[in-house]
């Protein structure tokens, strides 16, 4: 999903075990991301790997956002990931 939305919160970014990152360890970020229209618009809480997880950002930001829905299945319950492939500010709102 390709979309402008405004960050919410962002929390710290921190370093989680990861085969496929060199060293071993990948940095993870979490991010809450609102569509734009009212006060209760659709809210998505995504993660965010890499260097993107080092950039930060302030409530009220707007973003061009593109994220990337994965499901997965684990005894017989699924579950919802919702990574951030990219976040580019586009302006703050004060």
């Amino acid at each position: 999903m390709k979309k402008i939305m405004r960050v919410v919160m962002q929390g710290e970014p921190f370093a989680v075990q990861s085969q496929k990152a060199e060293g071993g360890q990948l940095m993870k970020c979490n991010i809450v991301l609102q569509e734009l229209g009212g006060k209760f618009e659709d809210s998505y809480v995504a993660a965010m790997l890499g260097a993107l997880a080092t950039c930060r950002f302030y409530a009220g930001d707007l973003v061009y956002t593109v994220l990337r829905f994965q499901t997965r299945e684990y005894n017989g319950q699924v579950f919802q990931d919702i990574l951030a492939q990219d976040v580019v500010k586009i302006n703050s709102i004060k």
